[in-house]
């Protein structure tokens, strides 16, 4: 049986535990920042095993062991989703995805990511899809159900047929005004803020004022929400770490961003755990993204599918076409390209991050 123990790491932090067992081995262990993440994840360790499923088994197809991969993997809620519906939608469906695990080799995953690059975008077809199968093939590799993985030299195109890579145009900063002033005034912060700090947008949900340094001109940003549906015991949405060592990381802090944040601030207040943006109730903005910003953007006459993801846009091509590099970039944004910064030097340049400080100032300059 799973189940599910709290505990204290060596910082002194709650975390939770879930334990089980696996096909008579030796108990388990892998630890959650929350007790629902653990006990999801103890739930499908016992549905695995009522079902047979285990990693031993030398006639699981290609779509249910990755199901089984996923259900291990302790992702948070919106990933989850996200390798759920790739396994169900182009995955499951194939003929790769009711092969047996053993019978695969490498034409047939060639076959697979040729049809199915001319559903999906590039982009899409090379991170989402094929990173995935990857993944569940190494991962088949490491549990001694395949001697060697067949996903290697998999050959993709670089522009799905049938579609036309749209020219992307990167908002200005008369394009952001005008969406700030379209927004309620409450939201309107958030917009400016977004743009001017390059932030995520559950990056921006979640920013704090003590994440805030007024004096020194700094914002750091160690914390996201990703589901604003799951909530901690008071019903309050619950702050996820980063997804990597270099989205942990320090910003220069506009002084157009500071004036309208401190004006945020004093009219609004913050919420009871320090979070500046907030609803009416005082509860977390959850629909931002996906409905405020969107309808705003309309009203301000921005093209059709603009999105939050924009104002970060905005932010990478404003430095890098100042001159900053796109290694430097990357470490501010929070890239995976930052984190080979990150771990060299322990933070961003020093020169990088006054640069971007005095490249924003004169941007947002009024």
């Amino acid at each position: 049986m799973a189940s599910v123990e709290k505990y204290k790491d060596t910082a002194g932090k709650e975390r939770f535990a879930a334990r089980w067992r696996e096909h008579g081995q030796q108990r388990k262990e892998r630890g959650f920042t929350t007790a629902k993440k653990a006990r999801d994840f103890a739930q499908a360790k016992e549905a695995d095993a009522k079902r047979g499923m285990t990693p031993h088994r030398t006639d699981v197809t290609v779509t249910e062991y990755a199901r089984y991969w996923a259900s291990t993997r302790g992702h948070r809620p919106t990933t989850a989703k996200s390798t759920e519906s790739i396994i169900k939608n182009h995955l499951g469906p194939t003929p790769l995805g009711r092969m047996k695990l053993a019978d695969v080799r490498k034409s047939q995953v060639q076959a697979w990511a040729s049809d199915r690059a001319k559903k999906v975008a590039p982009s899409t077809m090379k991170i989402q899809l094929m990173g995935l199968v990857k993944a569940i093939f190494t991962s088949a590799v490491d549990d001694h159900l395949i001697i060697k993985t067949p996903v290697v030299k998999i050959k993709l195109p670089t522009v799905a047929a049938g579609v036309t890579r749209p020219k992307i145009i990167p908002l200005t900063t008369a394009d952001i005004e005008a969406v700030a002033e379209a927004l309620p005034a409450r939201y309107s912060a958030m917009a400016i803020t977004q743009a001017g700090l390059g932030l995520r947008v559950g990056e921006l949900l979640a920013l704090r004022v003590e994440d805030v340094d007024f004096l020194r001109r700094t914002v750091r940003i160690d914390w996201q929400f990703t589901d604003p549906a799951e909530k901690d015991e008071d019903g309050r949405a619950i702050r996820s770490d980063l997804k990597t060592p270099g989205s942990h990381r320090t910003l220069p802090l506009p002084r157009r961003v500071a004036d309208v944040l401190a004006a945020h601030i004093a009219r609004y207040g913050v919420g009871e755990d320090g979070t500046i943006f907030t609803t009416k109730a005082g509860k977390h903005v959850g629909e931002f993204g996906d409905y405020i910003f969107r309808t705003a953007a309309r009203r301000a006459g921005l093209p059709e599918g603009t999105s939050t993801h924009d104002l970060r846009h905005h932010y990478a091509t404003e430095l890098l076409a100042a001159g900053l590099s796109a290694v430097e970039v990357g470490a501010l944004l929070g890239h995976e390209d930052g984190t080979l910064v990150l771990k060299t030097y322990g933070h961003a340049p020093v020169d990088a991050t006054e640069r971007a400080a005095d490249v924003l100032n004169k941007l947002w300059a009024v």
